[in-house]
């Protein structure tokens, strides 16, 4: 089944029953991007939020001068959207792009409050993905504003190898709040102090 990697996402917070299941199936849909497609483009009103079964997106905000400021990465068992523009329904501030062929579970904004009277623990269950989403936002704003650009690197490397793994260098400075010269100047620094 192709939603089963959400099915066994949410038992591992939450137990739901049967009739609770079936009924979450039937209102989730799957759907399947190649790479270099959008999710949700910067402008648009997000009209769902996405659980990755399988691939990699980025979520960035496009300035006024055509620069990209990647604000995070979603693998497998992560979730992606732009939530100010999916909880009040006004247009994104980001854009989701697909860096690989992605799969993913998508719950719908017509729906949800639907799926919260149905499924009562479903709600908790967001609203606790909400908060754990929130609390690393605020970590991640004190880590760029008292850290290193050396420092801000090797917790990104420590903190998720398999992303930086498997994605370019320029998205990984991005994200980093760094030119890709600076990165990879940090990099040759970390090596030769081996």
């Amino acid at each position: 089944m192709k939603l089963k990697p959400l099915f066994d996402y949410i038992k591992t917070r939450i137990t739901l029953t049967p009739g609770e299941r079936a009924f979450l199936e039937s209102k989730v849909s799957y759907r399947k991007y190649l790479k270099g497609q959008y999710i949700i483009q910067q402008g648009d009103v997000c009209k769902h939020v996405c659980f990755v079964i399988s691939g990699c997106t980025k979520t960035f905000y496009l300035d006024k001068e055509g620069q990209e400021h990647v604000l995070m990465f979603a693998i497998k068992d992560w979730w992606t959207s732009d939530m100010g523009s999916y909880i009040t329904q006004t247009p994104a501030d980001f854009s989701v792009q697909c860096l690989e062929d992605t799969e993913v579970a998508v719950f719908s904004y017509d729906t949800s409050e639907m799926l919260y009277a149905e499924i009562p623990s479903l709600e908790r269950f967001f609203r606790q993905i909400v908060e754990r989403a929130f609390a690393a936002s605020q970590k991640r704003i004190i880590r760029n504003l008292s850290l290193s650009a050396k420092e801000r690197y090797l917790f990104f490397k420590n903190e998720y190898p398999k992303i930086e793994k498997r994605i370019p260098q320029y998205l990984v400075a991005s994200y980093l709040g760094m030119t890709k010269e600076f990165l990879s100047k940090i990099k040759s620094q970390l090596v030769f102090e081996k």
